[in-house]
């Protein structure tokens, strides 16, 4: 294995349908507004076929760590509500698989993670600072759970009281260092 491999497999476990889980992950475009932690940015360069196939998305994100990442996927299978597949390009280059199963009352949702890391920094320095890279996506893996629960929460509540007593998921950390990209005119 490279030094600048990374191999995660991310477990959550949802009180939730599959397809109350699969909706909100598949729609790429309300990342940024659920996930903010990590998704700073997000635009849907292609739309896809009617399961989102095809689709391809162009990213702006970060960890707990003060660094940022730019990067694309495109939707490579999708199986609504069990699962879709991306293949990511760009800081990261590699192959994510999520999967979602009903187990009892909850679903059961799995992100396996296979990437390169190609942005310079990460590249460079992965034999040596590889278990605090790794550390930065557990992090953010946790930060979209905690996020993912609240959005799920939300759109159950059923009076605007109710929406509005549920917390804003939890932002960036050194927002401070965060230079947002002007958006080319179209």
């Amino acid at each position: 294995m490279a030094s600048n491999d990374y191999h995660f497999i991310t477990t959550w476990h949802l009180e939730a349908t599959p397809e109350e889980v699969s909706a909100i992950l598949a729609d790429a475009e309300d990342l940024a507004r659920w996930w903010p932690s990590v998704y700073l940015e997000v635009e849907r360069e292609e739309p896809g076929d009617e399961r989102g196939v095809g689709a391809v998305v162009r990213l702006y994100t970060k960890g707990w760590l003060p660094y940022t990442l730019r990067w694309r996927f495109i939707v490579t299978e999708s199986n609504p509500p069990r699962g879709f597949s991306l293949e990511a390009n760009g800081d990261f280059v590699g192959r994510g698989i999520w999967t979602f199963e009903q187990v009892g009352q909850e679903t059961v949702a799995t992100y396996d993670w296979r990437i390169l890391a190609e942005k310079g920094v990460l590249r460079r320095l992965s034999f040596v600072m590889k278990p605090l890279f790794s550390a930065n996506h557990h992090w953010a893996m946790a930060k979209g759970e905690e996020s993912l629960r609240l959005e799920l929460a939300r759109r159950r509540a059923t009076t605007l009281d109710a929406r509005m007593r549920i917390p804003k998921p939890p932002g960036p950390t050194f927002p401070h260092n965060l230079r947002r990209r002007s958006r080319p005119a179209r």
